[in-house]
C-alpha cells in the first residue's frame, strides 16, 4: 500500500488541512493519507500546544466517516522532539510491506536543510509539496524527489484559530463541527501566553 503521511502539530486541525488531505488522497496516487501527530516539532515552541491526546482526538473527530484518512501517533511513543527520519524508521519497522511518501507545505520544504539527516531523507523518500501563502518555490531546486503539487492554496493557520478563539471571533466556518464543539467543551485556546 502506498501511504501519504501529513505531518503535524494539528493545534488545532482545521478545514485547510482536511482540503489537502482530500486533495492528495484524490490526485497523487495514494491509497491513504495518516496524519502523523508530532508531539514536539523541534522547530516549532511549545508554548500553547495541547496536550498530545487531545490533538491526536481531535483528528479523530475531523476524519470521521472518511475511508481513505487516518489519525497516526507513532511519534507519541518516540523520543523527543520528533525527528522525521526516525518517525520513518520506526513506521518501516512496524509496517514494513508499505510505501510511505511525504506531504509537507511549501514553508516547510524551504527549510529542509535544516531537517535531521536531510540527505537521506531526500535521497530515499518521496515529496509531494503543496503551496503555502507567502512561499514561492520558483528559484528553489525541485529536480529529485519533489513534486509540487497544484492544491489548493489554504490561507488558514492554526496559529490564526488560536488567536481568533482567544480574542472570541468567529471561527467555525474554519473548523470542523466535530472539532469545534470539542475544543469548545473543553474551553481550549481561550487564553494565549
Amino acid at each position: 500500500m502506498k501511504i501519504g503521511l501529513f505531518f503535524g502539530s494539528f493545534n488545532p486541525i482545521h478545514n485547510g488541512h482536511l482540503s489537502i488531505a482530500r486533495y492528495m488522497v484524490e490526485n497523487i496516487g495514494i491509497d491513504q493519507l495518516w496524519f502523523v501527530v508530532s508531539p514536539q516539532n523541534p522547530f516549532k515552541k511549545v508554548e500553547n500546544l495541547l496536550g498530545d491526546n487531545h490533538r491526536l482526538e481531535m483528528v479523530r473527530l475531523a476524519i470521521k466517516g472518511n475511508s481513505r484518512l487516518f489519525v497516526c501517533d507513532i511519534e507519541f511513543k518516540l523520543p523527543k522532539p520528533s525527528y522525521t527520519i526516525n518517525t520513518l524508521t520506526a513506521l518501516h519497522q512496524e509496517y514494513p510491506a508499505d510505501e510511505f511518501v511525504i506531504i509537507m507545505g511549501a514553508d516547510n520544504f524551504v527549510q529542509i536543510k535544516k531537517w535531521k539527516e536531510y540527505e537521506k531523507l531526500i535521497g530515499e523518500y518521496y515529496f509531494f509539496i503543496y503551496p503555502r501563502p507567502g512561499f514561492d518555490l520558483s528559484s528553489h531546486d525541485l529536480n529529485g524527489n519533489f513534486t509540487l503539487v497544484d492544491s489548493p492554496l489554504m490561507e488558514i493557520s492554526s496559529t490564526k484559530i488560536r488567536e481568533d478563539i482567544s480574542a472570541k471571533r468567529e471561527i467555525s466556518h474554519l473548523l470542523p463541527p466535530g472539532v469545534l464543539r470539542y475544543i469548545e467543551e473543553k474551553n481550549f485556546y481561550k487564553q494565549l501566553t
